[in-house]
């Protein structure tokens, strides 16, 4: 049974940083690539970042391009995300998924206060 389980969300003023986990099971996680996506309120799933699952080669959203960094631990089963300089338009919930699973996890809530 595929389970995404999203957590290190908060409130954290601008320009403050915060650290996503997501930790997976059901799949073999070392191959697998795995995306951050976020949803803010009245407003489409975005693309954040994506970090594939031999290589570790990253790929990041515009948005969060030189903000954020996507890492992976597979002694953990365990994708980050870091995120730095906070802005009030990351506020979102943010949801990992894996490549060619359909699960999404419950998503952790971001709050960035101006």
């Amino acid at each position: 049974q595929v389970q995404l389980v999203e957590s290190g969300g908060g409130l954290v003023q601008t320009g403050g940083s915060l650290r996503l986990s997501c930790t997976a099971s059901g799949f073999t996680f070392a191959t697998t690539a795995m995306k951050w996506y976020r949803q803010a309120p009245g407003k489409e799933r975005e693309f954040v970042a994506h970090i594939t699952g031999i290589l570790n080669n990253t790929y990041y959203g515009g948005s969060v391009k030189g903000r954020f960094t996507i890492s992976r631990d597979n002694t953990k089963n365990t994708v980050y995300l870091q995120m730095n300089d906070l802005k009030p338009e990351d506020t979102a919930v943010y949801y990992c998924s894996a490549n060619g699973v359909d699960y999404w996890g419950q998503g952790t809530q971001v709050t960035v206060s101006s």
